[in-house]
């Protein structure tokens, strides 16, 4: 086994097991009277506390086989969906930056966007107490970075927060109602922080083009009109790690669509 295998290998393990936590931080945060810490990890439907071979990442959720061993109840499909997406991730980045402070810095960052993306699906809200702390982390971050400059993060802060600001503001002037809550504002203000003002454009339309293409479907489900409300944290974050892993492939396609466009 080469080395590059051993250190994917222990990114994998490593962010399975961080993974088993954010999903502890998913269910307890929005939480006011819950801590992250304690009490122990327990069956949600009937408080049994787990061995800690019930809390393997992702196997010990086959060996289960979705189902508490004490009450049978079925398990939520997250537990094992968000440690496989951290351990990936976590692997992703090893594999793109190495050992290094930029994976350092981001592993911090989709570990908050992975957990922005499960509770804004649940609740429909985008805690502060993420996205805040994220934004002077973002910027502390593109201080130290090797990759990211402090001038391209504190213009993509102002830049990110006050372009949703903009379009929120003038969606409600128009409709007189909330189109955006205030925490997508702060999270592209995070996104910005963390990837630069470069990123803001294609998160932006990217993120807009596949929530306009989910919301009519919601629509036409839903049967709602204009009252349906579908959670934008998602998209912002999910476009987010796409730029962090492809933003050259995504820098090459616009310089493609350019040169097509307007040819010399």
């Amino acid at each position: 086994m080469d080395i590059n295998t051993l250190y994917l290998i222990i990114a994998l393990l490593f962010g399975g097991i961080i993974g088993s936590f954010l999903n502890v931080v998913i269910l307890r945060l929005p939480k006011n009277d819950e801590s992250i810490a304690f009490p122990a990890s327990h069956c949600t439907s009937c408080n049994t506390d787990l061995h800690w071979y019930e809390n393997i990442p992702v196997l010990s959720y086959l060996v289960l086989r979705g189902r508490c061993k004490h009450c049978k109840e079925k398990i939520s499909l997250q537990y094992p969906v968000v440690e496989l997406s951290m351990a990936l991730l976590s692997a992703a980045l090893v594999n793109k930056f190495g050992f290094s402070i930029d994976t350092a810095g981001y592993f911090i960052f989709t570990a908050a966007l992975l957990v922005i993306i499960w509770i804004d699906i649940y609740l429909q809200i985008i805690p502060d107490v993420i996205s805040l702390p994220g934004i002077i982390l973002g910027f502390l971050f593109a201080c130290i970075s090797p990759t990211l400059t402090w001038q391209s993060s504190l213009i993509g802060i102002l830049a990110g927060g006050g372009v949703l600001y903009a379009i929120a503001l003038l969606y409600f002037w128009w409709r007189k109602v909330d189109g955006m809550g205030g925490g997508d504002i702060k999270l592209l203000a995070m996104i910005g922080a963390f990837l630069g003002w470069q990123a803001l454009p294609f998160v932006i339309f990217a993120s807009s083009l596949s929530g306009t293409f989910v919301g009519l479907l919601a629509m036409i489900k839903q049967k709602k009109g204009g009252q349906t409300r579908i959670p934008f944290g998602p998209f912002l974050s999910i476009t987010a790690l796409l730029y962090l892993f492809f933003q050259n492939e995504i820098f090459n396609l616009y310089q493609i669509y350019l040169n097509y466009s307007f040819p010399s």
